[in-house]
């Protein structure tokens, strides 16, 4: 692969919880033209520290700019490409679906296929949870707008390392907290 073919990267990023950290990490970038296709920010499994999935589209170059200059952020714990990696990723959408009498069996049906779950029902709508890999969503979408999607909302993806980590390092919460600001300590 040459330097100037982009292609999607999955990036986690241990983050201290502090204010305004989000913002200058997302700020990186956009001063770098990094497009972030998807983002999500939550509570890891150590106190104090948030873990960011980030996916992303550029070049090799990009993200190592992009890495070498979260690194230098002060309240960044750890970095990791988990592009190359074995994961488990996975996203979440609630979708709003216009129904009728005639409509509900048939969107019930749908939901079953595809191990989605309703969580909530009307007279004219129902709501519906996924929680798969990007595709399966986009799938069930795309089927269900046959129908009338209303209103959605998606997570963005979140995702994780199989077994042992291939970076030579665990990612659990004594080793987060013992790295402290792990700067240096890269995937």
């Amino acid at each position: 692969m040459t330097a100037t073919q982009t292609k999607s990267h999955t990036i986690i990023a241990w983050l201290e919880d502090k204010p305004g950290v989000l913002n200058r990490v997302t700020g990186l970038f956009s001063r770098r033209n990094f497009n972030i296709e998807s983002l999500t920010v939550g509570h890891s499994e150590v106190k104090g520290i948030s873990r960011m999935t980030f996916v992303a589209r550029g070049d090799e170059r990009d993200l190592q700019q992009v890495e070498t200059q979260l690194d230098k952020l002060i309240n960044v714990v750890h970095i990791a490409d988990v592009s190359q990696e074995p994961t488990v990723v996975r996203e979440m959408a609630l979708i709003k679906v216009a129904t009728s009498g005639q409509t509900r069996g048939e969107i019930m049906q749908l939901v079953s296929i595809y191990h989605a779950s309703v969580v909530d029902v009307d007279m004219t709508s129902l709501i519906i949870q996924i929680v798969a890999p990007e595709d399966r969503v986009d799938s069930l979408i795309k089927l269900l707008d046959n129908y009338g999607i209303e209103e959605m909302v998606r997570t963005g993806q979140v995702a994780m390392v199989r077994g042992s980590s291939r970076h030579g390092h665990s990612h659990s919460a004594a080793t987060v907290a013992a790295n402290g600001n792990g700067n240096g300590h890269h995937a």
